[in-house]
């Protein structure tokens, strides 16, 4: 009995922590170009097929790196797709995630250079390709750690002239959300962009899956450097395990603590430098684990950590900080930097060497402020109702990142709002066909609309008399027709107006007519349909809409009656020609006795008649 109670027991507190346990983490690959889903060794992870994601065009794929992942094909966006094209991908859960892409080659032998051009994740500029990137493991990919709090991520790509931009694969990995927190600037309008990753004292680099991690730290790619140079350090190994490594809210691999640096008796400093952008916040990350076997205990290893000089960590005994050997320590901070390079120097103390298992750097930024969402929906209508050019490209947002706007759009930065919006739209001689659709009133902040010298037929949308803050607007050289909406004559900001060279007609709004008399600008001209003001034809008798309306009631009556008299008319005359008919074809005897019947009551009531007025006349003599 007794060991039932406690098998049972057993089974309950296995299925209760089953119950609670955490669940994997969102992951989603996309192999860019690909027809099928696919799956590639080591791991075999699985890549979705790139479908209904965005523009450009698939083709074979040159892996320009080992560390690749081994895909056959990519997507590449020549310039004549537009200079910025988007993967924007929906259904993404709400948190933390670690964003990665993949560059290649055009497997095409026009295609010989390595394309250079920018990278962005909802709207925020994380990289910039430099020449010479297919020759470094570790610039063959773009990484960021980003918070997506709607749903959706946008992922662009922005040519800079300098071929077109090939993209093999796309990686959203969510990770812990409270994964690499530095300090106060750490938040949701913060995102860390991957500078550089380094695994010390080994020569073999590796993913997080290889090395076995916990899904919930992404999957990073660890760049080996088994020395820092100059035979002043050496490598270090173990196969003993590591405690306190893969724990919340980083997760890191029990592996990257298991090799480090050592610095040596003829240079006991242990330094690493790299190259960095200036004048900009760096997040670092120092991992440590004593691993060295000739270190026993607490204070036989002590050292400083300086960054470019300046001292930021003193005294660090990793023994005693991580409270045991063989234990994983991870030290974080963050360093504004106004040259091009970044120094870490270990400094040991009393003699002692220094040791060091892996290195992170991640250059803070700030998340760019994104567009008013229903200005950027106007814009996509605007887009697809003009039938935009591919070469305008109009994909992401309008207005990040700053270094690269979209063609035409003019953007304000909101203070209070924390938002950009539109404020000048300038589309003039581009060639466009299409429709002014009603959404181009939701650009509330316009001043200025310039769409003349295309081919924009259609009416005037009554609803751009919304927007009260346009100043000039300029519909000049198209095919617009109908009568100029009376909602005009709102937009009292209004400096300058030409719908000269269209196919208007009707009456100028009295609004806008009297508004000629204090400066403003208006041309209406070589529009023959149009009158009402000086220079135009004189209109008819002005009537109100209601009596309009009497009117064509009215009309609509007298002709309906006209049409019933008619059709009455006509049938009574059908009528009388088919009894006329019917009487000729039988001889019309009944018709002749009534014809005669009726004379003969003529000439007898003529008789009566005559008789009765005789008597009349001669009554009175005879009394007399």
């Amino acid at each position: 009995m007794l060991r039932f109670t406690l098998l049972w027991l057993l089974v309950f507190f296995l299925s209760l922590s089953s119950s609670s346990a955490r669940p994997a983490p969102f992951a989603m690959r996309i192999s860019c170009g690909a027809r099928e889903n696919v799956q590639t060794p080591p791991t075999y992870a699985r890549w979705y097929k790139d479908f209904a994601y965005t523009g450009g065009i698939p083709a074979n794929a040159t892996l320009p790196s080992f560390i690749t992942p081994p895909l056959k094909s990519l997507r590449y966006f020549p310039l004549s797709e537009g200079p910025e094209n988007c993967y924007n991908i929906d259904r993404v859960p709400k948190g933390h995630y670690s964003v990665r892409i993949f560059f290649g080659l055009v497997a095409q032998p026009e295609f010989d250079n390595e394309p250079l051009f920018d990278v962005s994740v909802e709207g925020t500029l994380i990289h910039s390709l430099n020449s010479g990137w297919t020759s470094h493991d570790d610039q063959v990919f773009a990484e960021a750690l980003v918070f997506l709090l709607d749903g959706t991520v946008s992922i662009c790509f922005h040519s800079t002239g300098h071929g077109d931009p090939a993209i093999i694969s796309i990686e959203i990995l969510q990770v812990d959300d409270k994964a690499y927190f530095f300090g106060p600037e750490w938040g949701k309008g913060v995102i860390l962009k991957t500078t550089s990753r380094l695994t010390c004292g080994t020569s073999k680099p590796k993913f997080d899956e290889d090395y076995s991690g916990d899904h919930w730290g992404g999957d990073r790619f660890w760049n080996p450097i088994r020395t820092f140079g100059q035979n002043a350090d050496e490598p270090r190994s173990t196969e003993s395990s590591i405690k306190q490594a893969s724990v919340a809210p980083n997760f890191y691999p029990e592996a990257l603590y298991q090799s480090a640096i050592v610095s040596t008796d003829s240079q006991p400093d242990l330094a690493y430098t790299m190259d960095v952008d200036p004048n900009k916040n760096y997040s670092l990350w120092l991992h440590f684990a004593e691993i060295d076997a000739t270190i026993t205990g607490a204070g036989q290893r002590v050292f400083d950590v300086l960054i470019n000089g300046d001292t930021v960590f003193q005294d660090i005994d990793v023994v005693e900080m991580s409270g045991d050997r063989y234990t994983a320590l991870v030290l974080n901070t963050t360093v504004a930097l106004s040259g091009r390079t970044l120094t870490i120097t270990l400094r040991p103390k009393n003699g002692n060497h220094a040791i060091l298992n892996a290195i992170e750097v991640f250059e803070i930024i700030a998340a760019e402020f994104q567009t008013l969402p229903e200005e950027v929906r106007a814009l996509q209508a605007l887009k697809k109702a003009l039938g935009l050019p591919n070469r305008f490209g109009w994909n992401g947002d309008p207005c990040v990142p700053k270094e690269h706007p979209w063609s035409g759009a003019d953007c304000h930065f909101d203070n209070s709002g924390s938002n950009w919006f539109i404020d000048g739209l300038g589309l003039d001689n581009q060639g466009l066909r299409g429709f002014l659709p009603n959404e181009i009133s939701q650009l509330h902040h316009l001043q200025n609309l310039n769409l003349s010298g295309n081919s924009i037929h259609g009416t005037i949308p009554s609803s751009l008399g919304t927007v009260t803050s346009l100043e000039i607007l300029d519909l000049s050289y198209n095919f617009l027709n109908g009568s100029i909406p009376e909602s005009l004559g709102q937009l009292t900001a209004l400096r300058r107006l030409n719908l000269n060279s269209n196919s208007l007609s009707g009456r100028v709004p009295a609004a806008l007519g009297g508004r000629l008399l204090n400066g403003a600008s208006f041309n209406f001209t070589d529009n023959a349909g149009l009158c009402g003001i000086p220079g135009l034809r004189t209109c008819g008798p002005h009537l109100s809409a209601g009596a309009k309306v009497g009117i064509g009631f009215g009309a609509s009556l007298c002709f309906l009656l006209l049409v019933i008299c008619s059709v009455c008319w006509w049938k009574r005359r059908q009528n009388i020609l088919r009894s006329k008919q019917i009487a000729a074809a039988r001889g019309a005897p009944y018709a002749k006795a009534r014809t005669h019947l009726s004379h003969d009551i003529q000439m007898s009531r003529h008789h009566n008649h005559g008789h009765a007025r005789t008597a009349a006349e001669n009554g009175p003599s005879l009394l007399s």
